[in-house]
């Protein structure tokens, strides 16, 4: 009987913090691993108790990583309805109070013994491998995919000096990137470019939202009214997450858009403003604290109105079609993948939004089809990763070392030369706390330090290191 294929997925977050890169590979690894064909390991960051205070919402926290996989599992399964089949491990992290991210120590890649290193998929490659010292991805795993799932660059160029550390940044994430990974997926094509990189939109949908769906359909097809609230929005209270956007367009057009009323929830740095701005307004927004998009408040809003262009395939957005609703968004690279849906309305100016979301109030949703429902849905995004990771290709042979002509031999000999140069250069840099500092990391991230050693059950370290390049 052949060996099952083993597929390591490192992630930079983990619930209870609610962001995409802790829920999205969560139910990757869950689909991934339901038919039983491979060996599903998703490997997440541990976090002391004084990070855990800092990122964790509503004062969760864990004494153990055992009692956060409970946790993590749990609330898995009240959403997808089975038991998943992958195990969880934990990496030692530290918060960056400053990038409001958490940043691996030491050599994560480690976490999974030599043997069962076959594929890795790096949920934002470059997050994860910024400050990597240890060994090298492409020599511990025979594949690894790189999955781009945030659009730093347009968050960078908001900060002060944003253009100048823009311009910094994109090379190092190519550097970075480009050196650790055999294959780059994007989201979309709002995200930075990289060399050779695919896009496709390989996350769906909590399944919750297309049973929400589905009931709106029975309640349209019954005869009843669906939805009988108007508009809302819903996303981490920071202005960068298209609250800026939406209170402009909503100011400015406050005549053409009179008897409007807009509901807006969410929870975050700017939540002051946001308020203190709804405030001015003639038109009535209401301004709430963050809640699950899945709570019953949601149910019964018929438009959901998100102006954002810094998100790479927004989350919300596909919750909310996946509901049944009308989504009025920019005409931005981020929702080329909602443009297939009908419910899913486009703007290119402020005209178009406010004829949009005239137009959306006064109009009945349209029913999505079985087909439309499936392409939302995590086991159509499942398929899709699959075909494009190539995996199934993967699992039959390892990656040429031979290519056939000696003219392709020598050039290839030649990149891989530059290539390993390249990744000694960044091996070398990652290995000094100066360099480390001047770029970003957390001080003293190079080794975890004792309290996270005693909490995660990780051996000192061999003192030399020399041999893991």
């Amino acid at each position: 009987m052949d060996r099952k294929q083993n597929i390591a997925i490192f992630t930079t977050a983990s619930l209870p913090w609610m962001t995409g890169t802790a829920v999205n590979p969560l139910f990757r690894a869950a689909y991934l691993a339901k038919d039983g064909k491979r060996k599903i390991t998703l490997v997440i960051p541990w976090l002391s108790l004084k990070d855990q205070e800092l990122v964790y919402p509503s004062n969760i926290t864990f004494s153990s990583p055992s009692e956060q996989e409970k946790y993590v599992l749990q609330w898995l399964e009240e959403r997808t309805g089975f038991t998943s089949g992958f195990d969880i491990r934990f990496y030692p992290g530290k918060f960056a109070i400053d990038k409001r991210s958490i940043l691996a120590v030491g050599d994560i890649s480690e976490i999974i013994p030599d043997e069962e290193a076959d594929i890795a998929v790096l949920e934002e490659p470059e997050h994860l491998t910024w400050f990597h010292h240890g060994k090298r991805w492409k020599t511990k795993f025979r594949l690894v995919i790189g999955i781009i799932h945030t659009n730093y660059l347009e968050y960078v160029k908001r900060e002060k000096n944003g253009r100048v550390r823009s311009f910094l940044l994109k090379y190092m994430n190519n550097w970075v990137v480009g050196i650790y990974c055999h294959k780059t997926i994007r989201l979309s094509g709002a995200t930075q470019d990289y060399p050779n990189s695919i896009i496709c939109n390989v996350h769906g949908v909590n399944p919750k939202f297309l049973e929400i769906g589905k009931k709106k359909i029975e309640q349209q097809q019954s005869g009843n009214q669906a939805f009988t609230k108007g508009a809302y929005y819903i996303g981490k209270m920071v202005w960068n997450k298209g609250y800026k956007e939406l209170l402009t367009l909503l100011q400015d057009h406050q005549k053409e858009l009179d008897g409007l009323e807009v509901d807006l929830y969410g929870t975050g740095e700017d939540s002051s403003e946001v308020h203190e701005a709804a405030k001015k307004l003639k038109i009535v927004v209401r301004v709430h604290p963050g809640r699950d998009h899945a709570d019953p408040i949601f149910h019964d809003y018929k438009v959901f109105l998100n102006p954002s262009t810094t998100d790479v395939v927004c989350t919300t957005t596909a919750e909310a079609l996946a509901m049944g609703k009308i989504v009025v968004c920019a005409n931005h690279p981020s929702n080329d993948f909602f443009k297939q849906f009908p419910n899913c309305r486009t703007y290119n100016d402020d005209h178009g939004f406010v004829e949009a979301t005239r137009k959306a109030l006064t109009e009945e949703p349209a029913q999505l089809s079985d087909a439309q429902s499936h392409e939302m849905s995590w086991e159509a995004a499942t398929e899709r990763f699959l075909s494009v990771a190539e995996l199934d290709q993967a699992s039959d042979k390892k990656l040429s070392k031979s290519p056939p002509k000696k003219f392709a031999s020598a050039s290839l000999y030649v990149s891989r030369n530059l290539e390993d140069a390249s990744a000694y250069v960044h091996y070398v840099a990652s290995g000094s706390e100066v360099s480390r500092r001047v770029f970003g990391a957390i001080p003293g991230s190079l080794q975890p330090d004792e309290e996270l050693r005693k909490e995660l059950g990780l051996a000192i370290p061999a003192d030399n290191q020399s041999s893991k390049v």
